[in-house]
Protein backbone atom coordinates (compact mmCIF):
# COMPACT_ATOMS: atom_id res chain seq x y z
CA UNK A 1 0.00 0.00 0.00
CA UNK A 2 2.95 2.35 -0.48
CA UNK A 3 1.98 5.92 -1.43
CA UNK A 4 -1.68 5.00 -0.94
CA UNK A 5 -3.62 7.37 1.28
CA UNK A 6 -7.07 5.74 1.18
CA UNK A 7 -7.71 2.17 0.10
CA UNK A 8 -11.15 0.62 -0.32
CA UNK A 9 -11.32 -3.16 -0.63
CA UNK A 10 -14.38 -5.09 -1.90
CA UNK A 11 -16.77 -2.58 -0.33
CA UNK A 12 -20.50 -3.25 -0.55
CA UNK A 13 -23.37 -1.39 1.06
CA UNK A 14 -26.97 -2.54 1.15
CA UNK A 15 -30.02 -0.73 2.46
CA UNK A 16 -32.25 -3.73 3.15
CA UNK A 17 -32.68 -5.57 -0.15
CA UNK A 18 -31.35 -2.58 -2.16
CA UNK A 19 -27.70 -2.77 -3.22
CA UNK A 20 -26.24 0.76 -3.23
CA UNK A 21 -22.50 0.03 -3.61
CA UNK A 22 -21.31 -3.24 -5.11
CA UNK A 23 -17.91 -4.86 -4.57
CA UNK A 24 -16.12 -1.54 -4.99
CA UNK A 25 -12.32 -1.29 -5.03
CA UNK A 26 -10.47 2.03 -5.08
CA UNK A 27 -6.93 3.15 -4.20
CA UNK A 28 -6.40 6.89 -3.73
CA UNK A 29 -2.80 8.08 -3.86
CA UNK A 30 -1.14 10.14 -1.18
CA UNK A 31 -1.71 13.84 -1.91
CA UNK A 32 -4.13 13.12 -4.77
CA UNK A 33 -7.23 15.16 -5.58
CA UNK A 34 -9.81 12.52 -6.50
CA UNK A 35 -13.30 13.52 -7.67
CA UNK A 36 -16.28 11.16 -7.41
CA UNK A 37 -18.55 12.23 -10.26
CA UNK A 38 -22.02 11.05 -11.24
CA UNK A 39 -25.69 11.89 -11.39
CA UNK A 40 -27.99 11.86 -8.35
CA UNK A 41 -28.40 8.40 -6.83
CA UNK A 42 -25.21 6.91 -8.33
CA UNK A 43 -23.65 6.27 -4.89
CA UNK A 44 -20.94 8.95 -4.81
CA UNK A 45 -22.03 10.68 -1.57
CA UNK A 46 -22.79 7.27 -0.05
CA UNK A 47 -19.22 6.16 -0.77
CA UNK A 48 -17.85 9.37 0.78
CA UNK A 49 -19.97 8.80 3.91
CA UNK A 50 -18.62 5.22 4.13
CA UNK A 51 -15.04 6.57 4.06
CA UNK A 52 -15.99 9.13 6.71
CA UNK A 53 -17.56 6.45 8.92
CA UNK A 54 -21.02 8.02 8.80
CA UNK A 55 -22.47 4.85 7.25
CA UNK A 56 -21.78 1.27 8.34
CA UNK A 57 -20.73 -0.83 5.36
CA UNK A 58 -22.17 -4.28 4.64
CA UNK A 59 -18.96 -5.90 3.39
CA UNK A 60 -15.33 -4.98 2.70
CA UNK A 61 -12.67 -2.87 4.39
CA UNK A 62 -11.46 0.75 4.41
CA UNK A 63 -7.83 1.72 5.05
CA UNK A 64 -6.58 5.26 5.70
CA UNK A 65 -2.79 5.65 5.76
CA UNK A 66 -2.38 1.84 5.90
CA UNK A 67 -4.60 1.69 9.00
CA UNK A 68 -7.79 -0.38 8.93
CA UNK A 69 -10.50 2.10 9.96
CA UNK A 70 -13.51 0.02 8.85
CA UNK A 71 -15.08 0.00 12.30
CA UNK A 72 -13.58 3.16 13.77
CA UNK A 73 -15.61 6.24 14.74
CA UNK A 74 -15.48 9.22 12.33
CA UNK A 75 -13.50 11.32 14.84
CA UNK A 76 -10.76 8.67 15.00
CA UNK A 77 -10.22 8.28 11.22
CA UNK A 78 -7.94 11.27 10.66
CA UNK A 79 -10.33 13.01 8.26
CA UNK A 80 -11.81 16.48 7.89
CA UNK A 81 -15.22 16.78 6.20
CA UNK A 82 -16.89 19.70 4.43
CA UNK A 83 -20.63 19.28 3.82
CA UNK A 84 -22.98 20.74 1.24
CA UNK A 85 -24.75 22.70 4.00
CA UNK A 86 -22.40 24.96 5.94
CA UNK A 87 -23.65 23.59 9.30
CA UNK A 88 -22.14 26.48 11.29
CA UNK A 89 -23.22 27.30 14.86
CA UNK A 90 -25.29 30.50 14.37
CA UNK A 91 -24.73 31.86 17.87
CA UNK A 92 -20.93 31.53 17.67
CA UNK A 93 -18.44 33.82 15.94
CA UNK A 94 -16.34 32.50 13.06
CA UNK A 95 -13.40 32.12 15.43
CA UNK A 96 -15.46 30.06 17.89
CA UNK A 97 -16.87 27.93 15.07
CA UNK A 98 -13.30 27.13 14.02
CA UNK A 99 -12.10 26.40 17.55
CA UNK A 100 -15.10 24.45 18.89
CA UNK A 101 -13.96 20.97 17.79
CA UNK A 102 -10.41 21.64 18.97
CA UNK A 103 -11.62 22.70 22.43
CA UNK A 104 -13.77 19.56 22.69
CA UNK A 105 -10.61 17.57 21.86
CA UNK A 106 -8.90 19.49 24.73
CA UNK A 107 -6.05 20.92 22.63
CA UNK A 108 -3.89 23.59 24.34
CA UNK A 109 -5.12 27.15 23.64
CA UNK A 110 -1.80 28.15 22.07
CA UNK A 111 -2.12 25.28 19.58
CA UNK A 112 -5.74 26.23 18.82
CA UNK A 113 -4.77 29.88 18.19
CA UNK A 114 -1.95 28.82 15.87
CA UNK A 115 -4.21 26.52 13.83
CA UNK A 116 -6.96 29.14 13.51
CA UNK A 117 -4.46 31.80 12.42
CA UNK A 118 -3.03 29.46 9.77
CA UNK A 119 -6.46 28.44 8.41
CA UNK A 120 -7.67 32.05 8.38
CA UNK A 121 -4.58 33.12 6.44
CA UNK A 122 -4.87 30.32 3.87
CA UNK A 123 -8.59 30.98 3.31
CA UNK A 124 -8.28 34.80 3.63
CA UNK A 125 -10.94 35.06 6.33
CA UNK A 126 -8.93 37.00 8.96
CA UNK A 127 -11.32 40.02 8.83
CA UNK A 128 -14.30 37.71 9.45
CA UNK A 129 -13.16 36.02 12.66
CA UNK A 130 -15.31 38.14 15.00
CA UNK A 131 -18.46 37.96 12.84
CA UNK A 132 -21.33 35.52 13.23
CA UNK A 133 -22.55 33.33 10.33
CA UNK A 134 -25.64 35.54 9.73
CA UNK A 135 -23.27 38.40 8.84
CA UNK A 136 -21.48 36.38 6.14
CA UNK A 137 -22.23 35.73 2.47
CA UNK A 138 -22.69 32.17 1.18
CA UNK A 139 -19.13 32.06 -0.12
CA UNK A 140 -17.73 33.32 3.17
CA UNK A 141 -19.73 30.73 5.13
CA UNK A 142 -18.39 27.95 2.92
CA UNK A 143 -14.84 29.22 3.48
CA UNK A 144 -15.45 29.00 7.22
CA UNK A 145 -16.81 25.44 6.80
CA UNK A 146 -13.63 24.52 4.91
CA UNK A 147 -11.60 26.23 7.64
CA UNK A 148 -13.28 24.12 10.30
CA UNK A 149 -12.00 21.00 8.51
CA UNK A 150 -8.61 22.62 7.90
CA UNK A 151 -7.87 23.34 11.59
CA UNK A 152 -8.11 19.64 12.39
CA UNK A 153 -4.72 19.13 10.68
CA UNK A 154 -5.71 15.79 9.14
CA UNK A 155 -4.33 13.62 6.32
CA UNK A 156 -7.51 13.35 4.26
CA UNK A 157 -10.15 15.96 3.43
CA UNK A 158 -13.62 14.92 2.25
CA UNK A 159 -15.84 17.37 0.35
CA UNK A 160 -19.52 16.55 -0.22
CA UNK A 161 -20.75 18.89 -3.00
CA UNK A 162 -19.48 21.97 -1.09
CA UNK A 163 -20.26 24.49 -3.84
CA UNK A 164 -23.72 23.38 -4.95
CA UNK A 165 -25.54 25.96 -2.76
CA UNK A 166 -23.61 28.89 -4.26
CA UNK A 167 -24.39 30.98 -7.34
CA UNK A 168 -22.37 30.46 -10.54
CA UNK A 169 -19.85 33.29 -9.97
CA UNK A 170 -19.13 32.28 -6.37
CA UNK A 171 -18.83 28.62 -7.40
CA UNK A 172 -16.22 29.57 -9.95
CA UNK A 173 -14.24 31.69 -7.47
CA UNK A 174 -14.32 29.12 -4.68
CA UNK A 175 -13.40 26.32 -7.10
CA UNK A 176 -10.16 28.17 -7.87
CA UNK A 177 -9.53 28.63 -4.14
CA UNK A 178 -10.02 24.91 -3.43
CA UNK A 179 -7.55 24.06 -6.20
CA UNK A 180 -5.07 26.57 -4.77
CA UNK A 181 -5.66 25.10 -1.29
CA UNK A 182 -4.78 21.61 -2.54
CA UNK A 183 -1.64 22.83 -4.29
CA UNK A 184 -0.52 24.55 -1.13
CA UNK A 185 -1.39 21.80 1.40
CA UNK A 186 -0.74 18.74 -0.81
CA UNK A 187 -3.14 16.70 1.36
CA UNK A 188 -5.31 13.94 -0.06
CA UNK A 189 -8.70 15.31 -1.05
CA UNK A 190 -11.80 13.34 -2.06
CA UNK A 191 -14.46 15.52 -3.62
CA UNK A 192 -18.03 14.60 -4.54
CA UNK A 193 -19.87 16.51 -7.27
CA UNK A 194 -22.37 16.15 -10.10
CA UNK A 195 -20.80 19.17 -11.84
CA UNK A 196 -18.54 18.19 -14.75
CA UNK A 197 -16.66 21.51 -14.75
CA UNK A 198 -15.73 21.09 -11.08
CA UNK A 199 -14.56 17.54 -11.79
CA UNK A 200 -12.52 18.41 -14.89
CA UNK A 201 -10.84 21.48 -13.38
CA UNK A 202 -10.10 20.16 -9.88
CA UNK A 203 -9.26 16.48 -10.25
CA UNK A 204 -5.99 14.64 -10.64
CA UNK A 205 -8.23 11.65 -11.36
CA UNK A 206 -12.00 11.29 -11.76
CA UNK A 207 -14.04 8.24 -10.78
CA UNK A 208 -17.27 8.27 -12.78
CA UNK A 209 -20.00 6.30 -11.01
CA UNK A 210 -23.26 4.73 -12.12
CA UNK A 211 -25.54 2.50 -10.01
CA UNK A 212 -22.90 2.06 -7.29
CA UNK A 213 -20.17 0.96 -9.72
CA UNK A 214 -17.13 2.94 -10.91
CA UNK A 215 -17.38 3.09 -14.71
CA UNK A 216 -13.97 4.68 -15.31
CA UNK A 217 -11.15 5.91 -13.09
CA UNK A 218 -8.64 8.07 -14.94
CA UNK A 219 -7.27 11.55 -15.54
CA UNK A 220 -9.71 14.20 -16.81
CA UNK A 221 -7.96 14.25 -20.22
CA UNK A 222 -8.20 10.48 -20.68
CA UNK A 223 -11.84 10.35 -19.59
CA UNK A 224 -12.74 13.16 -21.97
CA UNK A 225 -10.74 12.00 -24.99
CA UNK A 226 -10.81 8.22 -24.55
CA UNK A 227 -13.98 7.30 -22.58
CA UNK A 228 -14.04 3.63 -21.58
CA UNK A 229 -17.69 3.04 -22.48
CA UNK A 230 -20.77 4.63 -24.02
CA UNK A 231 -22.11 5.84 -20.65
CA UNK A 232 -18.93 7.77 -19.80
CA UNK A 233 -18.75 9.20 -23.33
CA UNK A 234 -22.31 10.53 -23.08
CA UNK A 235 -21.99 11.73 -19.48
CA UNK A 236 -18.84 13.85 -19.87
CA UNK A 237 -19.06 16.91 -22.09
CA UNK A 238 -21.65 19.64 -22.53
CA UNK A 239 -23.28 19.22 -24.92
CA UNK A 240 -22.53 15.53 -24.93
CA UNK A 241 -20.74 13.57 -27.62
CA UNK A 242 -22.60 13.02 -30.93
CA UNK A 243 -23.38 9.35 -31.63
CA UNK A 244 -24.14 7.47 -34.85
CA UNK A 245 -25.14 3.81 -34.86
CA UNK A 246 -23.89 1.58 -37.65
CA UNK A 247 -21.23 -1.04 -38.28
CA UNK A 248 -17.60 -1.49 -39.21
CA UNK A 249 -16.97 -2.40 -42.86
CA UNK A 250 -13.97 -3.02 -45.10
CA UNK A 251 -12.89 -0.88 -48.05
CA UNK A 252 -9.94 -0.64 -50.43
CA UNK A 253 -8.39 2.04 -48.20
CA UNK A 254 -8.96 0.26 -44.89
CA UNK A 255 -11.75 -0.05 -42.28
CA UNK A 256 -14.72 2.32 -42.55
CA UNK A 257 -17.83 3.04 -40.47
CA UNK A 258 -21.18 2.74 -42.27
CA UNK A 259 -24.45 4.22 -40.94
CA UNK A 260 -27.51 4.19 -43.21
CA UNK A 261 -26.45 6.24 -46.22
CA UNK A 262 -23.20 7.70 -44.80
CA UNK A 263 -19.68 6.28 -44.69
CA UNK A 264 -16.70 7.46 -42.65
CA UNK A 265 -13.08 6.46 -42.99
CA UNK A 266 -11.56 5.09 -39.76
CA UNK A 267 -8.04 5.72 -41.03
CA UNK A 268 -6.12 7.13 -38.07
CA UNK A 269 -8.49 5.81 -35.39
CA UNK A 270 -6.43 4.22 -32.60
CA UNK A 271 -8.35 1.04 -31.92
CA UNK A 272 -7.47 -1.15 -28.94
CA UNK A 273 -8.26 -4.27 -31.00
CA UNK A 274 -8.77 -5.33 -34.62
CA UNK A 275 -11.69 -3.64 -36.40
CA UNK A 276 -13.65 -6.64 -37.67
CA UNK A 277 -15.98 -6.00 -40.68
CA UNK A 278 -19.65 -6.55 -39.83
CA UNK A 279 -19.25 -5.60 -36.17
CA UNK A 280 -22.14 -3.45 -34.94
CA UNK A 281 -20.74 -0.24 -33.49
CA UNK A 282 -21.46 3.30 -32.31
CA UNK A 283 -19.29 6.15 -33.58
CA UNK A 284 -18.89 9.13 -31.22
CA UNK A 285 -17.51 12.58 -32.10
CA UNK A 286 -17.36 15.57 -29.77
CA UNK A 287 -18.95 18.87 -30.94
CA UNK A 288 -15.61 20.72 -31.04
CA UNK A 289 -13.95 17.99 -33.12
CA UNK A 290 -16.28 18.50 -36.10
CA UNK A 291 -15.04 20.98 -38.70
CA UNK A 292 -17.62 23.14 -40.50
CA UNK A 293 -16.77 24.17 -44.08
CA UNK A 294 -13.16 23.27 -43.35
CA UNK A 295 -10.48 21.47 -45.30
CA UNK A 296 -10.88 17.83 -44.29
CA UNK A 297 -10.49 14.62 -46.24
CA UNK A 298 -14.21 13.81 -46.19
CA UNK A 299 -17.10 16.26 -46.29
CA UNK A 300 -20.75 15.57 -45.46
CA UNK A 301 -23.65 17.93 -46.03
CA UNK A 302 -25.82 19.13 -43.14
CA UNK A 303 -28.40 21.87 -42.53
CA UNK A 304 -28.26 24.42 -39.69
CA UNK A 305 -31.30 24.08 -37.41
CA UNK A 306 -30.48 26.38 -34.47
CA UNK A 307 -27.54 28.61 -33.61
CA UNK A 308 -26.73 29.40 -29.96
CA UNK A 309 -24.25 32.29 -29.56
CA UNK A 310 -22.22 31.75 -26.38
CA UNK A 311 -19.61 34.49 -26.58
CA UNK A 312 -16.23 32.85 -27.13
CA UNK A 313 -17.87 30.16 -29.24
CA UNK A 314 -21.18 29.34 -30.88
CA UNK A 315 -23.10 26.10 -30.67
CA UNK A 316 -24.75 24.88 -33.87
CA UNK A 317 -27.50 22.27 -33.90
CA UNK A 318 -27.50 20.63 -37.31
CA UNK A 319 -29.80 18.22 -39.14
CA UNK A 320 -27.61 15.42 -40.43
CA UNK A 321 -28.27 11.82 -41.50
CA UNK A 322 -31.79 11.89 -40.07
CA UNK A 323 -30.79 13.17 -36.63
CA UNK A 324 -29.69 16.32 -34.78
CA UNK A 325 -26.01 16.78 -33.98
CA UNK A 326 -24.19 19.57 -32.13
CA UNK A 327 -21.08 21.38 -33.37
CA UNK A 328 -18.98 23.98 -31.56
CA UNK A 329 -17.47 26.76 -33.73
CA UNK A 330 -15.54 29.97 -33.11
CA UNK A 331 -17.77 32.78 -31.79
CA UNK A 332 -16.88 35.03 -34.73
CA UNK A 333 -18.48 32.59 -37.20
CA UNK A 334 -22.23 32.97 -37.69
CA UNK A 335 -24.66 30.67 -39.50
CA UNK A 336 -28.29 31.36 -40.36
CA UNK A 337 -30.95 28.68 -39.71
CA UNK A 338 -31.52 26.69 -42.91
CA UNK A 339 -27.99 27.28 -44.21
CA UNK A 340 -26.27 24.28 -45.79
CA UNK A 341 -22.82 23.44 -44.45
CA UNK A 342 -20.17 20.79 -45.06
CA UNK A 343 -18.88 18.73 -42.14
CA UNK A 344 -15.73 16.73 -41.59
CA UNK A 345 -13.73 15.32 -38.67
CA UNK A 346 -10.42 13.71 -37.84
CA UNK A 347 -10.96 9.97 -37.08
CA UNK A 348 -8.07 10.05 -34.59
CA UNK A 349 -10.24 12.26 -32.34
CA UNK A 350 -13.32 10.03 -32.57
CA UNK A 351 -14.48 7.22 -30.26
CA UNK A 352 -15.81 3.85 -31.40
CA UNK A 353 -17.87 1.56 -29.15
CA UNK A 354 -19.20 -1.97 -29.50
CA UNK A 355 -22.99 -1.68 -29.94
CA UNK A 356 -23.66 -4.71 -27.72
CA UNK A 357 -21.18 -4.37 -24.84
CA UNK A 358 -21.00 -0.55 -25.14
CA UNK A 359 -17.23 -0.78 -24.41
CA UNK A 360 -14.63 1.22 -26.32
CA UNK A 361 -13.15 -0.63 -29.28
Amino acid sequence: MTNTSVSIKDLSLNFGAVSVLRNLNLDIRDGEFLVLLGSSGCGKSTLLNCIAGLLEISEGQIFIKDRNVTWEEPKDRGIGMVFQSYALYPQMSVEKNLSFGLKVAKLPQADIDKRIARAAEILQIQPLLKRKPAELSGGQRQRVAIGRALVRDVDVFLFDEPLSNLDAKLRSELRVEIKRLHQSLKNTMIYVTHDQIEAMTLADRIAIMKNGVIQQLDSPDTIYNAPRNLFVAGFIGSPSMNFLRGEVAASDTGPIFVSDTVRFSLDGYRAGEALQPGRKAVLGVRPEHIAVNGETAELHEAVVDIEEPMGADNLLWLKYAGQTISVRVNGARRFAPGAKVRLGFDPSLASLFDAETELRI
